[in-house]
């Protein structure tokens, strides 16, 4: 499917990197954006797209979707999961390591990013190990991997064993310039199944110690200060995790970070009585830290919003809450949990559109995406923020319908979602 030529008309553009919100119309032709108001008369569009009482935004960019491809194809293929994040405003994606067989080879990334591409939907963005296997103890061949792609290394949610081993990574990630992607989480306080705290104890459930997370952050933080290389550290969970890296930053330490929806969204107590659809990683915590992850995305402390899109199949969900697999998805539901965050916190509607376009393009490098710009690439998104919406888990696309957002009443949906000047959905 060849783009075409595209005229949205009558829409408000909202663009985060050039400080841009006025109503405007825009022209697409070839992939790119010819223009941003100042339609000339002569631009003759394929396809009209009516924006009226519509936001035209970047596409989204989410820096934590799970496709299960390869190796999980029973969970979510790509496909399906593409088809959920186009439908979610979705453009560009970035895709964790852990997949059958981990991506720690450059074949594999490549055949990945050519099967993404064969869909021609959204944009696909690789993460290779860090360390062969995610074993934790050789590292991988990563100028290959940036060949072959990669934006950044990591172990998912695999944590790190050998500090020693995980120095050499920053040593050798820094002399090439790479980002390292990081969970921050401690291997041996942070096996348990919900966080520390009145609720766990009730339940029975093991605990995961806020010390879990501050104590892998003061590791990575002083490697990073010793090694000056550049780490991203995903999903915080906690308040003191917050001010950590807060202070680091003050610091000029090269150190950005991310929450989930989950965790900005829920607490501790949304388990319920052991709903498993509240099984996640990072355990959702108390409503303070709720309050400062919050708080520290709006300042600017931590840098993106990402959907921690993983899609589980049913029989791993409906096993008692401890032995159920963690995971949840939510490429569909970024896009409006980001609104209301941008609404109910008072970060406004810019800074909620930013955490989730050009603040994480900036994070994987990669210019045009994230942003709106006359001679630009056309990733966009055409919003309907007033159209009101349940979340019925069975009408989601992806193959994953466990969420614990089920259930919730949303404001805020994709009309239309551009990928380089081809309209994919709507």
């Amino acid at each position: 499917m060849s783009s075409s030529t595209v005229l949205i008309k009558n829409g408000r553009v909202v663009d985060p990197a050039s400080k841009l919100d006025r109503q405007a119309d825009i022209a697409i032709a070839d992939g790119r954006i010819v223009a941003i108001g100042n339609v000339g008369s002569d631009f003759r569009a394929e396809r009209t797209l009516d924006a009226q009482g519509c936001l035209v935004v970047p596409g989204l960019v989410d820096l934590a979707a799970r496709l299960r491809e390869p190796g999980y194809e029973h969970e979510g293929m790509l496909d399906s999961e593409m088809a959920a994040a186009v439908a979610g405003g979705v453009t560009s994606l970035v895709c964790p390591p852990d997949t059958d067989p981990v991506l720690d080879e450059p074949g594999l990334v490549e055949m990945l990013k050519f099967r993404a591409e064969k869909l021609q939907r959204a944009r696909l963005f690789a993460q290779g190990a860090l360390t062969r296997g995610l074993a934790g103890e050789v590292l991988t061949e990563m100028v290959a991997l940036t060949e072959a792609g990669c934006v950044g290394f990591g172990q998912a949610d695999v944590p790190f064993g050998n500090t020693q081993v995980l120095l050499r990574a920053l040593q050798y990630a820094s002399t090439f310039g790479y980002t390292v992607w990081l969970r921050p989480q401690d291997r041996d306080l942070g096996k348990g199944v919900a966080a520390s705290g009145p609720l766990a104890t009730r339940l029975g459930l093991t605990g995961v110690p806020v010390a879990a997370e501050t104590i892998a952050i003061f590791t990575i933080v002083e490697l990073v200060r010793a090694t000056g290389a550049r780490v991203h550290l995903c999903r915080l969970s906690s308040a003191a995790g917050v001010a950590q890296v807060r202070a680091a930053k003050a610091e000029g330490l090269p150190l950005t970070c991310d929450v989930s929806i989950n965790s900005l969204h829920l607490v501790d107590t949304d388990i319920g009585y052991f709903d498993s659809r509240a099984r996640l990683n990072p355990p959702l915590r108390q409503q303070r830290d709720r309050d400062a992850l919050s708080a520290g995305l709006a300042d600017g402390t931590i840098d993106a919003l990402v959907s921690d899109h993983t899609p589980v199949e049913t029989d791993a969900k409906t096993l008692p809450f401890a032995e159920s697999e963690a995971g949840a998805t939510g490429l569909e539901l970024l896009l409006p949990l980001a609104l209301q965050w941008g609404e109910q916190s008072g970060a406004g509607l810019m800074r909620a559109i930013e955490v989730v376009t050009s603040a994480p393009a900036e994070l994987i490098g990669t210019a045009g995406v994230g942003r709106l710009s006359q001679g630009g690439a056309a990733d966009l998104c055409v919003i309907d923020p007033a159209h009101e919406w349940q979340v019925t888990p069975d009408a989601l696309r992806s193959q994953g319908k466990h969420t614990p957002f089920g259930g919730y009443a949303m404001h805020g949906r994709a009309r239309f979602t551009v990928v380089g000047g081809r309209v994919v959905h709507g």
